[in-house]
């Protein structure tokens, strides 16, 4: 079993607020909400970017804190408002991890970087499909959950899609010639989306602060309340998951 949480925008003061959301105090309530699900503790949790919204290392060293309290181990990417030397620093520890890839049973959960310096777009550079067509090819028995921040296929949001993802066609391609992976999952949008694209299920997932209204061609704001993403790796390889909201089921 995962927990994904993703985009927590944290400050380095607790009381910051961001789009009228405290978001320390979001998180704290998305945590606590998992935390009574029956469904805890979870293998592991994935947080997929946008940790810390003013790269502050009092902001990280907080999170690192709120991680270690929770005890499963943690599974990070940088996003766009992240500084990806900072959380590293920060948060490496023996029970958290930052890129690279695991195995979790008969699964193997690979973590892409798509941070782009000085961009709020995103990027899968030669080097990262690199890395990530070499673990494919090492592992082409275990079943595959890719993670990383941007979305690699169109939200149907002009203001979203426009900056997009470089590379996102050339790993779509990828992911085509690898018959293992059973699934893709990202952040950055501040929503729920799944979907499957020639067999391969593709989801984001709710921000623990604020949300953006779906298929929105400006940027809007959606009411709906913080969420986060539960999902079961079974061993054959298919996967179940759960978007939970805070208040709503």
């Amino acid at each position: 079993m995962l927990l994904q949480i993703t985009d927590t925008h944290l400050f380095a003061a607790v009381d910051a607020t961001q789009r009228g959301i405290n978001t320390q105090s979001s998180l704290d309530a998305v945590l606590a909400h998992a935390r009574s699900d029956t469904r805890w503790p979870p293998d592991a949790i994935v947080v997929t970017g946008d940790i810390v919204h003013d790269e502050s290392r009092v902001g990280y060293l907080r999170f690192r804190k709120i991680l270690e309290s929770l005890g499963p181990p943690v599974f990070c990417v940088p996003g766009n408002h992240d500084d990806p030397e900072v959380l590293a620093e920060c948060l490496v520890t023996p029970r958290v991890q930052v890129c690279g890839d695991t195995q979790l049973g008969t699964w193997r959960v690979i973590l892409l970087s798509t941070f782009g310096e000085g961009e709020v777009a995103g990027a899968l550079g030669s080097a990262e499909l690199a890395r990530l067509e070499a673990t494919l090819e090492e592992y082409p028995g275990e079943h595959t959950l890719i993670c990383m921040h941007h979305p690699p296929v169109p939200m149907g949001s002009a203001w979203l899609d426009t900056p997009g993802l470089r590379g996102a066609g050339e790993f779509v391609q990828l992911v085509r010639r690898h018959a293992q992976v059973r699934a893709v999952l990202w952040g950055h949008v501040h929503q729920a989306s799944d979907r499957h694209v020639d067999g391969v299920r593709f989801m984001s997932t709710p921000s623990t602060c604020a949300q953006f209204r779906p298929h929105s061609d400006e940027f809007s704001v959606d009411g709906l309340t913080p969420g986060m993403r539960w999902l079961m790796l079974n061993p054959d390889g298919s996967l179940t998951t759960e978007v939970v909201r805070i208040g709503i089921g």
